[in-house]
């Protein structure tokens, strides 16, 4: 039987995309399944947690490139902040989107127990366990979105983290996705 090769460890298992890359669809289930909801969250946050180390791996990489003159054109440093913030802005929005679709998700749910909770005003035993299903939904619905003001933090940390390391760095004009998300961050550091 042939050998497995080692799982890769350290810090450029952060680094290096997985071997075995899986594609989560999130569905209703997982919106209603916190545990499961917030453990996905947790993965996609990685990056914001790992900033500082990524950014000294890619400007290496772009450094190594440099060297070997495969490198792009303009400043290493410059590159590197690029190909950083392009990942940040696209785990950003992938983050959002989920959170926000799993708001909607439990928001549904609610208005549906609130409607069959309407329709069984007779049955006292009925609407008693309607109205816990709901106050379970709305624990749900306000600790994803507590999620939401979660993201403005880590995003907020992740930019002070890029902007140490890049200073001089703002997205391309014609980067419209990434030029909202910029605008987005620093009307937030606002008073």
């Amino acid at each position: 039987m042939p050998s497995k090769p080692p799982p890769t460890l350290g810090s450029l298992a952060v680094q290096v995309p997985s071997l075995t890359p899986h594609l989560v669809h999130v569905s209703p289930s997982t919106c209603h399944n916190l545990s499961m909801f917030k453990d996905l969250l947790k993965e996609y946050r990685r990056l914001d947690d790992t900033i500082t180390m990524r950014l000294n791996r890619t400007n290496a990489q772009f450094r190594d490139r440099d060297r070997a003159g495969t490198s792009g054109k303009g400043n290493i440093q410059d590159q590197a902040c690029a190909y950083v913030w392009k990942e940040l802005v696209e785990n950003w929005k992938r983050r959002t989107e989920m959170i926000n679709y799993c708001v909607n998700i439990v928001d549904q749910s609610m208005e549906e127990k609130r409607k069959s909770s309407t329709s069984e005003e007779g049955d006292a035993r009925a609407e008693r366990k309607t109205r816990a299903a709901m106050f379970a939904d709305e624990v749900k619905r306000n600790q994803v979105r507590n999620e939401l003001a979660v993201e403005k933090i880590i995003r907020q940390r992740s930019l002070d983290a890029f902007q140490s390391r890049c200073q001089y760095f703002s997205p391309p004009l014609t980067d419209a996705e990434a030029q909202k998300w910029w605008g987005a961050v620093h009307i937030q550091e606002s008073p």
